[in-house]
């Protein structure tokens, strides 16, 4: 009986440890994996706003990277600024931490600029309007004006609203 239960207790051990192993493996892989497609990678555009001194890269819309959690965020609504009557809706992080892109924002004024490189390409915008909205997951803008930028991140002083800086894109000269 006791050699029985001796067997049984060494089997379970080994069968935790291969299982403990095998799930060491596949959290190795998974990391692996991801730490190699982030390297991958390639932004497709950098935003850039000198007043608050931020410039910040941005991935394509169904990228890993794309997200608030490691950059400024492309929200899926978006209409790129190759397109004629673009609206491109871009999100990150206020607050404080290496992540709060948008810690700032709210120091944009209404005629500030902002530059967007897409793919390559620069695209200069005026910030036309300042206003917040509930936080709700919806963001309401006017699609009469043509080439539109589009910020938004937490209020920073009201948690239950959300800013939104709007710009147009500049007439060419």
């Amino acid at each position: 009986m006791l050699k029985k239960g001796l067997l049984l207790g060494l089997i379970l051990l080994t069968l935790l440890f291969a299982f403990s192993l095998l799930k060491l493996d596949i959290v190795k892989q998974t990391t692996t994996y991801e730490s190699k497609e982030l390297k991958k990678e390639k932004p497709i555009g950098i935003l850039k706003i000198d007043k608050i001194h931020l410039k910040e890269e941005i991935y394509p819309i169904n990228s890993y990277s794309n997200t608030i959690q490691l950059h400024v965020t492309i929200l899926k609504e978006s209409i790129a600024p190759t397109e004629e009557n673009s609206i491109f809706f871009l999100a990150a992080h206020s607050g404080t931490g290496k992540i709060a892109f948008f810690e700032e924002l709210d120091e944009l004024e209404v005629e500030d600029e902002i530059t967007l490189i897409y793919k390559d390409y620069p695209y200069h915008y005026l910030v036309t309007e300042i206003y917040e909205e509930p936080k709700n997951g919806y963001i309401h803008v006017s699609k009469a004006e043509k080439k539109q930028l589009v910020l938004t991140t937490c209020h920073p002083t009201n948690k239950n609203t959300q800013l939104i800086i709007n710009s147009i894109e500049k007439e060419s000269n």
